[in-house]
């Protein structure tokens, strides 16, 4: 007999748990009676439709980075010029300086990517939303050469290093580097793609 499926709203509610849990307490520290009791479901029962409590938490992990995923696309398809497209881009991946700030999803994003190395689900997950990532930012750059807004670059190259770029400083801004704040973040990646692609960013924020 198959295994019957969680209602789509109890499915949801249970992810939202894990994903808050794991942002407060860490992905080691994280238990399932813990996501239980915020789900308001029992142990029991998530264990049953999730099957083990790695792979609740890494669809947890891949529910929260598809869901900045979707909303940034949301945004930026509201936005016709391609320059502000970019920008909005950018800003949206900078999270807050040091610990105490607001980092958004990004801990939960280290996370996957730590858990991605060890388990084959997560991995595949992991390469399916980078996947996406960079193909937001491909469409962009297409979208601004059609348009004649940025010169003409091989796009996926270019999605390819400016999403690692965004990765590798957003790792040292939640890290507390303070050669890496934020704004400092911002204005390194925008300056890679002004150079890059042959456009000016207007008003760019101090190195601090």
């Amino acid at each position: 007999m198959a295994r019957p499926k969680l209602t789509e709203q109890r499915r949801l509610q249970a992810l939202q748990a894990a994903v808050e849990i794991i942002g407060e307490r860490g992905l080691c520290d994280t238990r399932v009676t813990d996501i239980a009791e915020r789900a308001r479901l029992s142990p029991g029962l998530l264990l049953y439709y999730f099957e083990s409590k790695d792979r609740l938490l890494t669809e947890a992990l891949a529910f929260a980075e598809d869901r900045f995923y979707l909303d940034t696309f949301h945004e930026l398809t509201g936005i016709s010029d391609p320059v502000q497209r970019l920008v909005t881009l950018v800003e949206r991946s900078c999270p807050s300086h040091g610990a105490e700030g607001d980092q958004g999803d990004w801990p939960l994003w280290v996370e996957l990517w730590g858990r991605a190395r060890r388990d084959p689900d997560a991995a595949r997950k992991r390469e399916a939303l980078d996947r996406r990532w960079r193909t937001i930012i491909t469409d962009i750059v297409r979208d601004g050469e059609r348009m004649g807004v940025f010169d003409s670059i091989d796009a996926q190259n270019f999605a390819l290093r400016f999403a690692a770029l965004i990765d590798g400083l957003a790792i040292q801004v939640l890290l507390g580097d303070p050669d890496v704040t934020s704004t400092r973040m911002r204005d390194l990646v925008l300056q890679m793609a002004a150079h890059e692609l042959g456009v000016h960013f207007e008003s760019p924020v101090g190195p601090n």
